[in-house]
């Protein structure tokens, strides 16, 4: 086999001295142009939860007032600013060691729809949008670092934590009582402000337990079509469908919808069945 003077055979299934050199280079180039991607912690433990566990832990809340959650994420571990995170994705928190922070604790993450730009009150409630869950993974005295374990939606800078404890999914009341009459709540907001809602769909209602709701009641929506449009006085109200109570609060409460003839939507009446 023929070569020139400035190679180094190693025969015919052989590199050549400058063929490696030059496929250094190559390799060398294309990491250089690679962009730095994100540091990320340890792959997550699969949940291993219950598809109606987690949609239950994504589901909706009603606030009446500007969380005092003062524990925040911050931003990420990348070479460039990034304001959404997902599952892998190390995130930064403003609280440390110093703040009783702890490598292994879990915290949901969360943040408000506020409505419009009026300030959240009683008449004018703040939907809560649970975006995810993180565990802590490293801790310094002043701040900490914690991987996203599960994403609801995408974890933002200036989300907030709560403490982290699955829900229990409630078992329904088999009471088919006639509904109430008469003392309606009224469907309000779902997630990220929603209006429409079909079967499986969670939305919230400005009621709770100091209206006699727990956790498996049952209620019927109806559609009261004189105070919609004005144009059918003295009718009967329509039958919408059917939900059932799935996290219950003081003043407020999260139903599933578990029947639906139509779309319940934004003010529609709701009827709790006496148990």
């Amino acid at each position: 086999m023929l070569c020139r003077a400035v190679h180094v055979c190693v025969g015919e299934r052989g590199m050549t001295s400058r063929t490696r050199f030059t496929s250094s280079l190559l390799a060398a180039a294309v990491v250089a142009a690679t962009p730095l991607l994100a540091q990320r912690a340890p792959l997550a433990d699969p949940t291993n939860l219950a598809p109606e566990t987690l949609s239950l832990a994504c589901a909706p809340s009603l606030t009446f007032e500007a969380p005092t959650a003062n524990t925040r994420v911050t931003g990420g571990q990348d070479s460039f600013v990034r304001r959404i995170h997902a599952p892998g994705d190390l995130v930064v928190l403003n609280k440390g060691g110093d703040d009783g922070m702890k490598i292994g604790q879990e915290f949901f993450v969360r943040r408000v729809s506020a409505p419009g730009q009026g300030k959240i009150s009683r008449d004018n409630p703040a939907t809560v949008r649970t975006s995810g869950w993180i565990k802590v993974y490293a801790v310094d005295p002043k701040m900490s670092l914690a991987t996203v374990s599960y994403a609801c939606d995408t974890i933002e800078i200036d989300d907030y934590l709560e403490p982290f404890a699955l829900p229990q999914m409630p078992v329904a009341s088999t009471t088919r009582n006639k509904p109430e009459k008469n003392n309606y709540a009224r469907v309000m907001s779902g997630v990220d402000r929603r209006r429409s809602f079909g079967k499986g769909d969670y939305f919230v209602v400005d009621r709770g337990t100091d209206r006699g709701i727990k956790p498996g009641s049952q209620f019927v929506v109806y559609r009261n079509k004189t105070d919609r449009d004005g144009q059918q006085p003295d009718v009967f109200l329509y039958e919408l469908g059917e939900a059932v109570a799935v996290d219950v609060q003081k003043d407020h409460a999260t139903l599933q919808v578990t029947m639906s003839r139509d779309a319940f939507t934004e003010g529609d009446l709701v009827a709790m069945r006496p148990e």
